[in-house]
């Protein structure tokens, strides 16, 4: 799935959201797109469960195109 994360600028930005998200999915891989500001997570969770897990940690994520 890909989501557009508005509020994701720096590397620690990248490194909460992968923690959040291994959190949620140990399996899960997580392409990160700084400019863009979009990721790519490969996961058998849902995209609410994804998107869910980053609003815990202050992210608002959206389904991208």
């Amino acid at each position: 799935m890909k989501l557009y994360v508005p509020e994701m600028s720096c590397g620690h930005c990248k490194s909460s959201i992968g923690t959040a998200i291994a959190g949620l999915d140990g399996a899960a891989t997580v392409e990160f797109d700084m400019d863009a500001r979009k990721i790519t997570v490969a996961t058998d969770k849902t995209s609410a469960e994804v998107i869910d897990a980053l609003d815990v940690i202050g992210f608002d994520a959206e389904v991208a195109d």
